[in-house]
């Protein structure tokens, strides 16, 4: 069943629990499911996505500054050897050169009746000709290479100029960067923002269903509206503690855009004059917000939307013992025992609900396997009445962080309370 059909199912299941309640109470019931399960998590997308591509821009603003400041660099050295030994400074050198190439074939003759005069044989004239003659060709060649090397490159006057243009162009590549950094910054802000004022307006929703709770008086209705109100409960308390965690897992998401400083400009013409240019500097961006309260954000020691990083976080919120070296969820139960914790099969709320690798969860979600390499831990949110209980869990498999299930015969499966 697709995602559609499955969302649209859930709908009709609920609608079919709140038969018989005054409508406007059930569709506000079915609005506040909507937004737990649909417009919430889609926001949260929305906003760690717009996250991402500020993060992406901010690092390409970074870099483009780099290479601006790199080349502002170049100049400014470039223009002090200038004013220290001239423009021509290279195209001396080439002169030099030449001149040597041309004192090496002036004398060859004087050199040769030089090593006529000094051979005692005719044997030892021709090796010190040949001697004399591989020492020559390699100073020569050497020579050609130095003497080529500075007529094929450019004096200082035209390196200068060509540094000045890039600069020119790298100034508007600059500019043009950090002008699209801080755009996704504030995209990034808003969607932050669209997912606020959602769960501002989940929350009203919910104290609203809590006040007309008496109106509710079949017990299909009552569970249901429970449910949903439990979710929005959840994702009420646990937003602040995601978002904490978020800008601090990815330290630089937070990002920085990059902007001119306010006067100066980052490159001039003609000489140096002998001040410092000012160079392109980071400013802050707009951090994401927090909606307050909960855990207070520290660095967490699970990788991000695992099921050992939503239990290590949930578990804070309840106050329960649980530590950063609990393993992998199937390993939960095993390391709490060896802490001196309780772990029996008996659940209760704010329990880790530990499945081991390779079993099957039954649950409102259908029959599926755990990871026979991994396993799984839940956290307990509700234990009802026939046996089973509802959950809060993590998993990069969910289409949501958290993801809610009723999972059935809880008392087969350990809890770590």
């Amino acid at each position: 069943m697709g995602d559609y059909q499955q969302k649209q199912q859930e709908t009709n299941d609920l609608r079919s629990q709140l038969a018989g309640v005054n409508s406007d109470l059930a569709n506000k019931i079915i609005e506040l499911n909507d937004l737990t399960d649909n417009q919430i998590p889609a926001a949260q997308q929305a906003a760690d996505d717009a996250q991402g591509n500020a993060t992406q821009a901010q690092t390409a603003a970074q870099s483009a500054t780099d290479r601006l400041n790199a080349a502002i660099k170049d100049k400014d050295d470039l223009e002090a050897k200038i004013k220290q030994t001239g423009i021509d400074y290279d195209d001396a050198k080439a002169g030099v050169a030449q001149v040597a190439r041309d004192s090496f074939h002036a004398t060859q003759a004087t050199q040769v009746m030089d090593v006529v005069t000094k051979s005692s044989t005719t044997q030892d004239f021709v090796d010190k000709m040949q001697s004399q003659a591989a020492v020559k060709r390699s100073e020569a060649n050497a020579a050609d290479e130095d003497a080529n090397t500075l007529n094929s490159s450019m004096n200082r006057k035209q390196r200068l100029d060509a540094i000045e243009d890039q600069i020119s162009k790298l100034k508007v590549q600059a500019d043009n960067d950090a002008a699209t950094a801080q755009q996704a910054a504030q995209t990034a802000q808003t969607k932050q923002s669209n997912l606020q004022a959602l769960l501002s307006q989940g929350m009203s929703q919910r104290d609203y269903l809590q006040s007309q709770s008496s109106q509710l008086t079949t017990d299909s209705a009552r569970a249901a509206a429970q449910m949903v109100s439990l979710k929005a409960q959840i994702d009420a308390q646990s937003q602040s503690a995601l978002n904490s965690y978020n800008n601090n897992y990815n330290a630089h998401s937070s990002g920085q855009t990059w902007s001119k400083p306010s006067g100066g400009s980052s490159s001039s013409s003609g000489s140096n004059s002998g001040g410092s240019r000012p160079s392109y500097t980071p400013v802050p961006a707009p951090s994401r917000p927090s909606s307050g309260g909960g855990w207070s954000g520290g660095n967490a020691p699970y990788p991000p939307r695992q099921c050992t990083l939503w239990a290590w976080i949930r578990r804070n919120q309840f106050g329960k013992p649980v530590t950063g070296s609990m393993g992998n969820g199937g390993q939960w139960a095993a390391t709490a025992r060896s802490m001196g914790w309780a772990v029996d099969n008996s659940p209760r709320v704010g329990d880790a609900m530990v499945f081991t690798p390779g079993s099957i969860i039954t649950g409102s979600m259908g029959y599926r396997p755990v990871s026979a390499a991994y396993g799984h831990v839940a956290i307990v949110e509700r234990v009802n009445g026939d046996g089973s209980v509802f959950i809060s869990e993590g998993g990069t498999g969910f289409a949501t962080f958290p993801a809610y299930e009723t999972v059935y015969g809880a008392s087969k499966y350990q809890f770590v309370h």
